[in-house]
């Protein structure tokens, strides 16, 4: 993890400490881009929107519109930071 600063690494576990939210990323790392519904994790939408706020200000995930629907796929850029710390999260 030699290119994550320590304060973004701790930036990136607090984001993933939640189950929740480690199971967005693991799924958009597993499957790529998708859209993300509160019925596949059984929470109101506003939590899942709080979830994924929480996601994006980490720089984990990123946003798509394509009309009134949204797609999230991980952002490279962060994977690419620390590849083999994300990759034992597949």
């Amino acid at each position: 993890m030699k290119n994550l600063s320590e304060e973004n690494l701790l930036i990136i576990l607090r984001a993933l400490a939640d189950p929740i939210r480690l199971n967005i990323f693991r799924c958009l790392l597993k499957n790529g881009e998708r859209s993300v519904s509160c019925g596949e994790y059984h929470i109101a939408k506003s939590t899942l929107s709080h979830h994924i706020k929480v996601l994006k200000e980490a720089e984990l995930i990123e946003l798509r519109k394509e009309g009134t629907t949204h797609f999230y796929s991980v952002n490279k850029t962060r994977i690419n930071e620390a590849p083999s710390f994300f990759e034992c999260l597949k």
